[in-house]
């Protein structure tokens, strides 16, 4: 199996951290991650990342939920099980709202949560590695890969960018 090697560097504020990728773009330099302890706002477009397509998952699956939630009570009181509750008529609309809104709240909730760990590769059995755990509490990294021993230049490219520390990191 080939070995992976990158070199992180890290920053204490994120308007520096911004400020670091934007310098490493200038210089033609792929950037292979970056991990933040917060979101931080306008990430996503210095990144030039593409926009997420969770939330048209998360409408999709609502929107199943709620036709299969009206769907079954609508069969079971005018087709399965027919009752006459004081009056009413079978297909009672107002009635059935509720379990409607809450099948619609669950399986859009089960589908943002499963497709965020499948689309992040966080879900069981992922091997990710932990390059510097302070990233949690206070700590904004790059993370550069290493391509045909570039690692001494791309290590002065982080420190040029601000970046607080640097590291190599073979994986």
């Amino acid at each position: 199996m080939a070995q992976k090697a990158f070199v992180s560097g890290y920053y204490l504020d994120d308007k520096d951290l911004v400020e670091g990728i934007k310098a490493l773009q200038e210089n033609n330099i792929e950037i292979a991650d970056v991990r933040t302890p917060f979101p931080v706002h306008g990430l996503d477009k210095v990144l030039k990342l593409r926009r997420s397509r969770l939330p048209r998952a998360g409408f999709i699956a609502g929107a199943f939920g709620a036709a299969i939630g009206f769907g079954f009570q609508a069969w079971v009181f005018t087709e399965a099980w027919p009752l006459n509750f004081g009056g009413k008529p079978y297909l009672s609309v107002p009635s059935f709202i509720p379990v409607t809104f809450e099948l619609t709240v669950l399986m859009a909730a089960f589908a943002l949560v499963f497709g965020f760990l499948i689309s992040s590769q966080l879900g069981p059995g992922a091997d990710n590695v932990i390059f510097d755990e302070e990233v949690t509490n206070d700590r904004f990294q790059i993370l550069l890969e290493v391509t045909s021993g570039n690692s001494e230049q791309l290590q002065a490219a982080l420190q040029s960018a601000g970046a607080e520390g640097v590291q190599h990191h073979d994986v």
